[in-house]
């Protein structure tokens, strides 16, 4: 080597600048709703942060992936969060039951302020739901999303989103129904 620069051709027809400014303008207007979003699908505020750096880092990786529009943009973040929180439950059941070998503990829940145990329930309960069945749940309820809205952002029919919805709140009911009994 002679100590040259050698050129090499860039595989993204967009120039550079112009890709991180679409990611810049991309995480400008979505990055609030989706932090908000994150927080309450992760237990803790440090988790939700890095769920929506990782969401941009994907965005990042794939600007032709995005579609156009911010509703498409805003619907395709959106999968990409819930795929990416979806990925982080898995793996952490999975880890649960290597450490639990087979038993079932329930973790010890203890604190004075009513709201903040009603908190903790809610919260165990929503952890018990399949990952899409949570999301559509938290979207609709603590959100306020609409069922057309639901539909379009996690890539389901409005059908599927209302019976994602019906089995979700009986899902919650029984699990809190348990959780007032222990």
């Amino acid at each position: 080597m002679d100590g040259q620069a050698i050129s090499m051709p860039v595989a993204v027809d967009e120039p550079p600048e112009d890709t991180a400014s679409r990611i810049g303008a991309l995480f400008d207007l979505h990055h609030q709703r989706l932090l908000k979003l994150a927080r309450r699908l992760s237990r803790n505020a440090e988790d939700a942060r890095d769920l929506v750096q990782e969401t941009f880092l994907r965005a990042a990786r794939s600007p032709r992936s995005i579609p156009q529009g911010a509703p498409n943009e805003e619907a395709w973040l959106v999968r990409v969060l819930i795929n990416i929180c979806r990925d982080r439950w898995r793996h952490s059941a999975v880890q649960a039951r290597a450490r639990m070998n087979g038993s079932v503990s329930a973790e010890p829940a203890f604190n004075p302020e009513p709201h903040l145990m009603a908190k903790s329930l809610v919260r165990r309960a929503l952890d018990e739901l399949p990952p899409r069945r949570r999301a559509i749940l938290i979207l609709y309820e603590l959100e306020g999303a609409t069922i057309p809205t639901i539909a379009k952002l996690v890539g389901v029919t409005p059908v599927t989103v209302r019976w994602h919805l019906s089995i979700g709140r009986r899902e919650m009911a029984k699990a809190l129904g348990r959780a007032d009994h222990d």
